[in-house]
């Protein structure tokens, strides 16, 4: 089974996985807001770098999500 049809299988199954991909594309939106200003003050590159790190820690969570169901499904 590819990643990408685990990905959707997991949609419809699991709750906490639906909910980490919305958190993920809401940092990514709002990184995206972030980057249209040409410059940033030093709190705005601060929260960029959080958020940054943020989203991250939910894409490895996704991925984590992925390889456990490839494990259990075989």
């Amino acid at each position: 089974m590819k990643e990408i049809e685990i990905a959707e299988a997991l949609r419809r199954e699991n709750e906490n996985f639906r909910k980490l991909e919305e958190e993920h594309k809401m940092l990514k939106e709002t990184l995206a807001e972030i980057d249209k200003k040409k410059y940033h003050t030093a709190d705005e590159e601060i929260e960029r770098k959080k958020i940054q790190k943020q989203k991250l820690k939910v894409k490895d969570s996704l991925a984590a999500f992925i390889s456990d169901y490839k494990k259990n499904s075989k």
